[in-house]
């Protein structure tokens, strides 16, 4: 028989994707222009012109053994031009050493988590979520413990916090600019979380670990600032792809970072080397760790996201819906106007509106949609959407 775990892992998989599928059927019956599929995180704008002329470039002009083996941590120039750019946005002094180039940030995650858990140890997520941590954590013998947040702000609750800090919690993975919520934790808060840190780590004489999920870092709107995990947690990591910020979700490209700070970080970059061999991934792609060294200060335009987050978001507000509005990312996370978000979604799709229920995020009573489709598509659901709001009376 096969592994009974992964049966029932099947059996509680994610609402993303089962309305991704859904989506591909209502597009064969009622065509691709009459859905509206707001279900899953898969950008709609183009790389920026900078990286598709990088990536015509080497493909054009190649190079020796520019697709064989290289070491396991990743070019050691592409290294040092990512800790370069970072050591220039946080402060923190940061060199190719620091770096590990990997298969996006979900392989990244789950190196990272190899390298940290023994078996049992306790791994803390903050509802709302992103499902596959717990997935992540369970891969490597942990245990996640989710803690909700605030539910005003969706920032994380300290005394909650503190309260589930155990002598067995190895690490808090933190998502800011949050995926579904689009908030980003501030300054205040992540000193506060340090601060529970500090106590908690000698109360119980351990290390406790924060792995900071970053994949939306760049993308951020009015202004507002991205505190760095790096300067302000000294047993930190940092994970981030290239998935959202360059439009480059299918080529599987991210990093980790170690803060040098870390207690014997040399064993623990080592660890990190280790575990993204013997995982499966060896190492990141070759041709895109070579492209995203040649484009490392290009992102997509943020105010294309951001004219669809203030359509969408406006117009739902406009129709009776509750939601906070989204600080960076690219979701907004309503409301369900009844408790039962499951069922709301459900109701949706009469309309071939596809978005994904709170649930699905831990997070019950909400619901997400992921506004990286075209403008066209926001302005086409607007009808649809005032419709399901007058279905449930708003």
């Amino acid at each position: 028989m096969f592994s009974q775990k992964i049966i029932n892992n099947l059996k509680n998989a994610s609402f993303i994707r089962a309305m991704f599928e859904q989506g591909e059927k209502l597009r064969k019956t009622y065509g691709a222009d009459n859905v509206f599929d707001f279900s899953i995180g898969n950008p709609d704008p183009e790389p920026p012109a900078a990286a598709i002329e990088a990536l015509k470039g080497l493909v054009l002009n190649p190079t020796p053994k520019m697709h064989g083996y290289m070491s396991n941590a990743g070019y050691p120039d592409v290294r040092d031009k990512v800790a370069k750019q970072l050591t220039r946005e946080t402060g923190v002094n940061l060199t190719q050493d620091s770096i590990v180039m990997t298969c996006g940030a979900g392989g990244a995650l789950n190196v990272v988590l190899k390298t940290l858990l023994n078996p049992d140890e306790e791994v803390i997520v903050f509802s709302p979520f992103f499902v596959e941590y717990l997935f992540y954590i369970d891969n490597h013998g942990g245990k996640g413990v989710i803690v909700p947040t605030q539910k005003d702000t969706f920032e994380p609750d300290l005394e909650a916090l503190k309260s589930n800090i155990t002598p067995k919690t190895k690490a808090i993975i933190i998502n800011t600019p949050n995926n579904p919520t689009g908030i980003i934790y501030s300054e205040q808060t992540l000193m506060g979380i340090a601060g529970v840190l500090a106590l908690k780590e000698k109360e119980y004489g351990t290390t406790i670990y924060i792995v900071s999920d970053e994949p939306y870092r760049k993308l951020v709107y009015d202004n507002i600032k991205v505190p760095s995990v790096l300067a302000t947690f000294k047993n930190s990591v940092m994970v981030d792809s290239f998935s959202k910020s360059l439009s480059l979700p299918g080529e599987r490209i991210g990093y980790i970072v170690a803060n040098p700070a870390i207690e014997d970080v040399e064993l623990f970059v080592n660890g990190l080397i280790f575990c993204n061999r013997t995982l499966g991934f060896v190492n990141a792609p070759a041709l895109f760790q070579r492209l995203v060294g040649e484009s490392i200060d290009a992102v997509v335009d943020t105010a294309i996201y951001k004219e669809r987050r203030d359509l969408l978001y406006n117009s739902l507000v406009k129709m009776g819906f509750s939601c906070v509005k989204p600080q960076g990312a690219f979701y907004l996370f309503p409301k369900s106007p009844i408790p039962d978000d499951v069922e709301f979604v459900k109701q949706a799709v009469k309309y071939n509106l596809l978005i994904v229920p709170g649930s699905g995020f831990s997070c019950p009573g909400y619901f997400r949609i992921a506004y990286c489709v075209s403008i066209k598509t926001i302005e086409n659901s607007l009808p649809a959407f005032e419709a399901l709001a007058k279905e449930f009376g708003m």
